[in-house]
């Protein structure tokens, strides 16, 4: 008697796929970046500069989307991170670098060759800072260490877009341009604490009266938006250094009584 047949088990690999929303918010976060750089190499500064902050509104929105749909992943936060390396590393680098490289090096080559080293810095610092957050679990998740990519690109993008007001900025202007540059980078990488503002629940109840600076920050950004989004994103820049030195001041040990230091008042 013949034994029965074994049916062949079949080991076909099972395909997973990926949460479209949230992975299609951060390609149109990645698309700005893109876009950022593209205008930059055409002449286009100020929309370079308003693309940068396009893509900070859909990096803003891929995350909460995430979380709010349950569709968070590892694939996800990669793709973010990637993401946040065009948009906000190599893309405020190549903007600073087309308005300004060009301009400088009329100056001499040493001044080419400082620009050009102040736009990468700031694409290294950006991987060096978004390497650090993906390795690194938060200690307290109300602080980043060091200045968020996104606020840094912020800052450049928005001189940027300023300056390319600028028929000719002169050394001075551009020696600014990539003094800020360079101090953004720096900033990503260092040990400075910056509130995350994870902790706002934006379902809660806030009094009437902060409903009124909502549309009053609207309209000061509508006024001038390069200079008002410089000014607010260099103020929280450097609120960390200026509340670390704070700090510091207040930890400063008191001068001894002279009572105390001078052993002859004891006799």
């Amino acid at each position: 008697m013949r034994a029965p047949m074994e049916t062949p088990v079949s080991h076909a690999p099972v395909r997973r796929g990926v949460y479209l929303l949230p992975n299609l918010i951060t390609t149109a976060a990645l698309f700005a970046g893109f876009y950022a750089i593209v205008a930059a190499i055409d002449g286009h500064f100020e929309r370079a500069g308003i693309a940068v902050f396009v893509a900070m509104v859909f990096d803003g929105l891929d995350g909460r989307i995430a979380r709010w749909t349950s569709t968070e992943s590892a694939f996800g936060k990669e793709y973010d991170s990637l993401s946040d390396m065009v948009s906000f590393g190599l893309a405020p680098a190549i903007v600073t670098y087309q308005w300004g490289v060009a301009r400088i090096t009329e100056y001499g080559v040493v001044w080419g060759r400082t620009g050009w080293l102040a736009a990468f810095f700031f694409a290294v610092a950006a991987a060096l800072r978004l390497a650090r957050f993906n390795t690194r679990t938060p200690i307290d998740k109300r602080f980043f260490e060091g200045l968020p990519s996104p606020s840094a690109a912020a800052i450049v993008a928005a001189f940027v877009w300023f300056s390319s007001e600028w028929h000719e900025p002169g050394l001075v202007g551009l020696i600014v341009a990539f003094a800020v540059t360079a101090l953004a980078g720096a900033l990503m990488v260092s040990r400075f604490s910056y509130y995350s503002f994870k902790e706002i629940n934006l379902g809660g109840r806030i009094p009437f009266a902060y409903i009124a600076l909502i549309p009053l920050a609207f309209v000061l950004i509508a006024v001038k938006p390069p200079v008002v989004l410089f000014m607010m994103f260099g103020l929280y820049a450097a609120s960390a250094p200026a509340w670390w030195v704070i700090r510091r001041l207040l930890r400063r040990p008191r001068p001894a009584s002279a009572s105390a230091s001078d052993p002859r008042a004891e006799r």
